[in-house]
C-alpha cells in the first residue's frame, strides 16, 4: 500500500472514531396515560387494541401507564412490543398498579406501595430518573402526605434529570384563573359521600399536592406552550352513561389531573408538549393521555 493511501486510511480511522465519541442530539418523546381499569381489567379487547394502535401511531420513547388492573409483566411485555418497547417495569399486580414501557433498557430504583394509595414506581431510563405516580383519587391531605413523600426522595436524589408523570388526581394553581369558575365541579366534589375523605380542602379547591412538586423543584412543563384552559386530561365521552356522566357533565367537570413535571435542567430541554383530548382519543379512556418532546444529549 502506497505511504499516502496508508495517510489516508489512517485519517479516516481517526475521524470515524472522534465522531462515535461525539454525543447526538435527537428528540425524545415521553407520554403518559392511565388506560382505565386495564381494559375493564382485560374484557375489553376492543378498546385495548384500539388503545395500542393509537400509542403505536405516536411512537413514544418512554411511555407510562396507570391503572394496569389485573397485568402481569409478562402481559405488559407483550403489550409493549406492539408499541416498540422492549423494557418494561411493572409496580405491582395487584390493585391499580403503575408502568413504565421504553425502547431502551430500564434500572429499578425503588417499588414503594405504603404509604401511597396506589404505589410509587422509581425507573431510570434514557439517563433520567422518572417517579410514576397515581396519586389518592379520594383525599386531598392523603395526596399532598403522598406528594411529600416523593419530592423527599428527589431532593436526596443526584440526578438533576427527574420527571415526575402520570395521574396526580389534582389540580394546579396555574389552572385557579379557570378553574375557580368551575361551579359544577366544585358543587360535584362537595357531594361526596364518604365525610372521611374530601378532594377539596377548606371547601375550596386545593392546589396544595402541585404545588409541593413545584418547590420540589419541579417545572410543569404546559406553562407557555400550551393553552391551560384547553389543557384538560379527564374526564372524557367515555365517561358518559356511567356514573350519572352526560355529555353535559362531561364538559362542566373538565379538569387538568395528569401532568409530566420536569427537573429545571431537563425542562430547558422541552420543545413541545401535546394534551390529546381530541375525537381520536374520547372513548379510549376515561382519561386523555399527554405527551412532551425533549431535544436531548444522547451518548
Amino acid at each position: 500500500m502506497k505511504r499516502s493511501s496508508l495517510l489516508v486510511l489512517i485519517v479516516l480511522v481517526f475521524v470515524d472514531l472522534a465522531v462515535a465519541q461525539i454525543p447526538l442530539k435527537s428528540n425524545l418523546r415521553i407520554m403518559t396515560y392511565n388506560i382505565w381499569n386495564g381494559f375493564d381489567w382485560g374484557k375489553d379487547s376492543i378498546r385495548k387494541e384500539n388503545t395500542i394502535e393509537w400509542i403505536k401511531g405516536q411512537k413514544p420513547d418512554v411511555l407510562a401507564l396507570q391503572e394496569l388492573c389485573n397485568y402481569t409483566e409478562e402481559k405488559l411485555k407483550e403489550d409493549a412490543l406492539k408499541w416498540g418497547h422492549q423494557y418494561v417495569q411493572l409496580l405491582k399486580t395487584e390493585g391499580y398498579p403503575t408502568a413504565l414501557t421504553s425502547n431502551r433498557p430500564i434500572s429499578l430504583k425503588e417499588r414503594i406501595e405504603d404509604p401511597f394509595w396506589h404505589g410509587l414506581l422509581h425507573c431510570e431510563s434514557y439517563g433520567i430518573d422518572f417517579f410514576v405516580v397515581h396519586l389518592s383519587p379520594a383525599d386531598s391531605h392523603i395526596r399532598l402526605d403522598e406528594a411529600r413523600v416523593v419530592t423527599e426522595r428527589i431532593k436526596k436524589n443526584k440526578n438533576d434529570s427527574y420527571i415526575i408523570l402520570g395521574d396526580f388526581n389534582s389540580l394546579s394553581p396555574f389552572d385557579a384563573y379557570w378553574i375557580e369558575n368551575s361551579t359544577d365541579l366544585k358543587n360535584k366534589l362537595l357531594q361526596n359521600k364518604n365525610k372521611e375523605y374530601s378532594n377539596l380542602r377548606m371547601g375550596e379547591f386545593d392546589y396544595s399536592v402541585i404545588s409541593e412538586f413545584l418547590a420540589c423543584p419541579a417545572v410543569d412543563l404546559c406553562l407557555g406552550r400550551i393553552e391551560l384552559h384547553e389543557a384538560y386530561t379527564f374526564p372524557t365521552p367515555a365517561l358518559i352513561g356511567k356514573f350519572n356522566q352526560t355529555s353535559q357533565t362531561i364538559v362542566q367537570n373538565r379538569e387538568r389531573i395528569d401532568y409530566i413535571l420536569a427537573s429545571p435542567a431537563l425542562a430547558k430541554t422541552c420543545k413541545k408538549v401535546e394534551i390529546f383530548n381530541q375525537e381520536e382519543t374520547h372513548m379510549l379512556s376515561d382519561h386523555y393521555p399527554m405527551m412532551a418532546e425533549f431535544n436531548i444529549i444522547q451518548k
